[in-house]
């Protein structure tokens, strides 16, 4: 990821930037990504679409777990070049999407994963009206989260893990992350 970062970093003219938000595994993307590992048959044979997949750590969590057909969508081109790169680095095959869904139709997938959406009032306020769609069309939607401030109420906890902070985006050390379904 550190490679194209820099690449980024040379296509935009911008130098010195802080760490993009896809170029590190957020404590929910990887509560999200182990549940899947631990647990396959939440996925295993079904289609699932990664919101917000960053650098697609849930969607190659959930291809390895033996997925039928994963999307990973981001609304960052760069999160969706990391997305490639990972795919390529773990020899899985998920389909990228460049797209903010969510002022749209809920998803056609059997499984929504939203790895750590809840950082931030107005977006978490925007991500859970459109997963709420989507499980209201009847998907299972799981969602991971370390405890941030936006996370809404009525979520059933299925899975909790201690999970290491990336030093250079948290602060480091060892978290405690839960994996939620939409109930």
């Amino acid at each position: 990821m550190t490679l194209l970062w820099q690449r980024m970093e040379r296509e935009t003219g911008a130098t010195g930037t802080e760490p993009p938000y896809w170029a590190a595994a957020w404590a929910g993307g990887q509560a999200v990504a182990r549940h899947v590992l631990d647990a396959p048959e939440v996925v295993r044979g079904r289609t699932v679409l990664d919101l917000a997949t960053g650098s697609g750590l849930c969607a190659v969590a959930a291809a390895l777990a033996g997925a039928r057909h994963v999307t990973g969508v981001d609304v960052d081109p760069w999160a969706v070049a990391a997305l490639r790169e990972n795919c390529l680095l773990n020899g899985v095959s998920v389909e990228p999407v460049l797209a903010d869904l969510l002022d749209g139709p809920p998803a056609t997938a059997d499984v929504v994963l939203a790895g750590d959406v809840s950082y931030e009032r107005g977006m978490a306020s925007r991500m859970y009206a459109w997963l709420r769609r989507c499980h209201d069309a009847g998907c299972d939607v799981l969602v991971g989260d370390p405890g941030r401030a936006f996370l809404p109420p009525g979520l059933v906890e299925v899975a909790r893990y201690d999970i290491v902070g990336d030093p250079v985006l948290e602060n480091a050390g060892v978290r405690r992350a839960a994996v939620y379904r939409l109930g």
